[in-house]
């Protein structure tokens, strides 16, 4: 059970057109949602399995993407530690703030990870609905973003009491990571083919820094599940992936924001290359939308579109986005890859769909830490 052009796209295997998906897409912006939400409200929406299926089932109904996502939201696992969590009409606000004095309040990883049991059901009532030809993928906090809500509830700015409270990162990355490892550990067991880490704080790091402070414990995370972790992040340069973790081919893929050129994604060294339409350019009217969409697939395709590229947003959908450019997006994507591929890539393409090559037959998750 999963879809061909994702699993091409994991694979690195040529095709004519890519799998789609965009971050949030089951969000606010949805009318699918908003009925939910109004009638059971967040909270219960992520906590209650059934229901969160319902919400990731939503746009795979209405706009027929390749790959459904886990509904939850990345703050859990720091309400699961014991800093409390309550979704307000200003945004997710925690019980207090991590520092020197309050990081003994944190409670034990194996506490924390008997929390987080939900996410596991809900990916497992997902892929019980979700129909065969689509994959279930779930994610998690990327380690930086996880620190800076902790420390200051809010991954925006210019973080200064975060970059200030960085010798606190290694005891909290030593309570968080075992819960990250068990967690992802049972999202794959429940149905999802990779777990993506969402960090999009990570481009307020130098690279020196983020290489320095973060990717040392990212290596101990992906380590225990070769290929099945993909990580996104927001705001950062080539120079952050300049660094052999990303080159060692152990990640799931890679996910990168609007701010990258067509050339430096398809540089990107290992696994799927996701990205990186300026979610915002789905506000405009059709024809000025269509017009920047054509200009963003002529750079794509200008050379060949990146190797396993999976076609989606430079982040997520954004609350009030129409609808209408959303689907837009998704049938002229797959329309113009169709028109614009070539005869060999096409072939290529003929050729994976055969599932004739061991090499890139579908692997069991690498479950032992």
């Amino acid at each position: 059970m999963h879809n061909l052009p994702f699993y091409n796209a994991l694979n690195r295997i040529p095709q004519a057109v890519p799998p789609i998906w965009f971050m949030r897409q089951a969000g606010r912006y949805h009318e699918h949602y908003q009925v939910l939400s109004k009638e059971h409200g967040f909270t219960k929406l992520c906590k209650t399995p059934d229901l969160a299926a319902e919400v990731a089932l939503g746009p795979i109904d209405d706009f027929d993407f390749d790959v459904s996502i886990m509904f939850s939201d990345i703050l859990f696992i720091l309400s699961a530690l014991g800093m409390g969590l309550e979704y307000t009409s200003t945004g997710p606000k925690l019980e207090f703030s991590l520092d020197a004095k309050t990081i003994s309040r944190l409670d034990t990883s194996q506490n924390a990870i008997e929390r987080l049991t939900f996410q596991a059901e809900a990916l497992k009532k997902t892929r019980q609905r979700l129909p065969d030809n689509k994959s279930l993928i779930g994610f998690n906090g990327g380690l930086w973003s996880l620190f800076t809500y902790a420390v200051e509830g809010t991954h925006k700015g210019s973080l200064i009491k975060t970059k200030s409270s960085m010798d606190l990162f290694h005891p909290f990355m030593e309570l968080l990571l075992p819960v990250l490892i068990e967690n992802t550990r049972q999202q794959l067991e429940a149905g999802a083919e990779i777990v993506m880490m969402f960090d999009t704080a990570a481009g307020e790091l130098s690279p020196s820094l983020y290489h320095s402070l973060v990717v040392p414990y990212l290596e101990k995370l992906v380590s225990c599940f070769p290929k099945k972790i993909g990580l996104y992040t927001k705001g950062t340069t080539p120079s952050h992936y300049d660094h052999p973790l990303f080159k060692s081919d152990i990640l799931a893929g890679l996910g990168v924001d609007h701010r990258w050129s067509a050339a430096d994604l398809g540089r990107l060294p290992t696994g799927f290359s996701q990205g990186n339409f300026d979610q915002t350019l789905l506000f405009l009217p059709k024809d000025e939308f269509l017009s920047h969409l054509h200009i963003y697939l002529d750079k794509i395709y200008e050379t060949g579109p990146p190797p396993g590229w999976v076609s989606a947003l430079g982040h997520g959908v954004l609350p009030k986005t129409p609808t209408s450019n959303v689907r837009l997006f998704v049938n002229t994507v797959r329309q113009y890859a169709q028109e614009h591929t070539s005869v060999e890539h096409v072939s290529a393409e003929h050729v994976s769909a055969e599932h004739v090559s061991a090499e890139h037959a579908p692997t069991e998750p690498a479950l032992k830490a």
